[in-house]
This record gives structure tokens, C-alpha cells and sequence, in this order.
């Protein structure tokens, strides 16, 4: 019975950063895109457009978060090749 217990709480894990990972950091990104166009209303000029300063630090935000979860993501790639064990 032990053994089940184990098996589903691993498969927990993997479900949940799956999702987080798979579905949150694109989710990140498009809200980053997103806020780039904050502020500037329905009859806006492409050409001309200039993001909001809310919407331009809040972009930066959402790509810095998706930054660094893909280094983070290399870095334990890169890690584990060499033999190395990360701990977060």
C-alpha cells in the first residue's frame, strides 16, 4: 500500500509543476505582451503607439519571471549533465 501512496504522491508532483511550467510561463508571457498595450485605448495607431510606463514595468516583470525560469531550467540541465545535484 506504501508503494501506491508513493507512486501518486510522485505523479502529484510531476502533475503540478507540469502545469506550472507548461501552462504558467507562456500564461506569463502573454500577460507581458499583454501590458504592453495597456493604456492605449481602441483607436490606436500601431505606428505610433508607445506603451503606457505601468504597462512597459509590468512587461519587464512578466519577462524577467520567464527569464529566469528558462536559465533555471538550463542551469539543472547543464548540472545534471556534469554530475552535479541542484537543491532549491
Amino acid at each position: 500500500m506504501s508503494n501506491i501512496v508513493l507512486a501518486l504522491e510522485g505523479a502529484w508532483q510531476v502533475l503540478v509543476v507540469g502545469i506550472l511550467l507548461g501552462a504558467g510561463l507562456p500564461t506569463i508571457f502573454a500577460l507581458g505582451i499583454r501590458s504592453l498595450s495597456y493604456g492605449v485605448g481602441g483607436a490606436a495607431d500601431i505606428e505610433a503607439h508607445e506603451p503606457h510606463l505601468i504597462g512597459k514595468i509590468m512587461a519587464g516583470f512578466c519577462f524577467a519571471i520567464v527569464i529566469a525560469a528558462v536559465i533555471a531550467g538550463v542551469g539543472a540541465i547543464v548540472a545534471s549533465g556534469f554530475g552535479w545535484e541542484l537543491g532549491f
